[in-house]
């Protein structure tokens, strides 16, 4: 019998252990689910995000681990059902937040505990170096004639690419509903559509489409940010007369259910994150722009977020 009760004891202890906070003050063990394949954009933010956790705090041990599907959607449902669990986060950002509405999701991000906004990318527009377009207002131009003929490549529908398109359209008085637009699965895909000449104007994040400016296959026609970027010789879409700003954010939201201790140690695991050399390395690396922002701060940009693009979205006819 005291054999038995040590044995028991030893083993509540260990069960105790593996939950126990670390040096950092948060929890020894963290899940971050990338809710998209591998290889995209949030699996790389995940995946760059568990090194720079590991940097942060030695004693942490991080998984990451793929839920893709529906934008994001079918990752979403999987943490909402992860009510109260403290030790897990999700990579999201504003492709999500369209694809709730376009998918008519029955989670929502109500459901879930803002965490942290981590990081903007920018969005380019670009043609095949033999392009006739030269200009954003070629492009404007060709659209009014007859948008059917313009082929868009880009992300999925609905996407931060499908959103960008939507506007341009928009502010060169196109109907964003009569845009062509054509949803690829990245961005090496839609590369290979606008090479091979079956789509005419490309859109995705600086990041896919910069190198091939640079080596003279695309030409940039202008990007999405509100100054010119050092990265990339581009005007801006205001500079082009296209009165548009888009950044294609990310960030980390947990389940819902969280009391104010297990937030906290969250909020304060990815704020010692965030503040590593390594992942500032990251940041630099990858060319993101770095916008940490955490709390009720981040909660109401969620929020803020979620009506814009609904109304975006809606204009465009993706949703009914």
């Amino acid at each position: 019998m005291r054999r038995t009760l040590i044995l028991a004891a030893a083993l509540l202890a260990a069960v105790a252990a593996c939950g126990a906070p670390s040096s950092g003050g948060g929890t020894s063990a963290l899940k971050i689910m990338a809710p998209a394949a591998p290889g995209g954009g949030w699996d790389t933010t995940s995946r760059t995000a568990e090194q720079a956790f590991k940097s942060a705090d030695p004693n942490l041990k991080v998984e990451v681990y793929n839920v893709p599907g529906a934008g994001g959607t079918i990752g979403l449902t999987q943490l909402v059902g992860e009510k109260g669990n403290g030790n897990l986060l999700m990579t999201m950002g504003l492709v999500m937040v369209g694809a709730i509405e376009q998918n008519k999701s029955q989670v929502t991000l109500a459901e879930t505990t803002p965490i942290a906004k981590l990081t903007e990318e920018y969005e380019i527009v670009v043609v095949p170096a033999n392009s006739p377009f030269q200009t954003l207002q070629d492009l404007a131009t060709a659209w009014k004639t007859d948008p059917a003929k313009v082929a868009v490549a880009g992300g999925s529908a609905g996407g931060t690419d499908h959103i960008l398109a939507g506007l341009m359209a928009k502010a060169a008085g196109v109907d964003p509903k009569l845009v062509n637009y054509i949803a690829h699965s990245g961005g090496g895909e839609a590369l290979n559509s606008l090479l091979g000449g079956k789509v005419a104007i490309g859109i995705s994040g600086i990041g896919e489409f910069a190198e091939h400016v640079k080596s003279g296959k695309l030409r940039a026609l202008g990007v999405s940010s509100p100054d010119r970027l050092e990265s990339i010789d581009a005007p801006t879409l205001k500079e082009g007369g296209l009165d548009v700003e888009l950044a294609n954010w990310r960030g980390f939201v947990a389940p819902g259910g969280l009391d104010d201790a297990a937030k906290q140690s969250l909020t304060d695991l990815v704020t010692k994150m965030h503040d590593s050399a390594a992942w500032k390395d990251a940041v630099a690396k990858n060319g993101w722009i770095d916008v940490f922002q955490t709390g009720q701060p981040f909660a109401d940009y969620l929020n803020s977020e979620s009506a814009r693009v609904k109304g975006i979205i809606a204009e465009m006819g993706l949703v009914s």
